[in-house]
């Protein structure tokens, strides 16, 4: 039978994990909040 707690202890996340999760977390695409934003600073600007 399978003990789950020692599996867990054994358990450490792949280094593809870890580095996907950079990936993530450095990617910086403008997103749709971003362009409105500098829609609105443009408007404010053109006044």
């Amino acid at each position: 039978m399978i003990n789950f707690d020692e599996e867990i202890k054994k358990f450490h996340p792949s280094l593809e994990v870890d580095e996907a999760e950079d990936a993530i977390y450095n990617n910086n695409t403008t997103d749709l909040t971003d362009i409105m934003v500098e829609m609105m600073k443009e408007s404010k600007e053109s006044r």
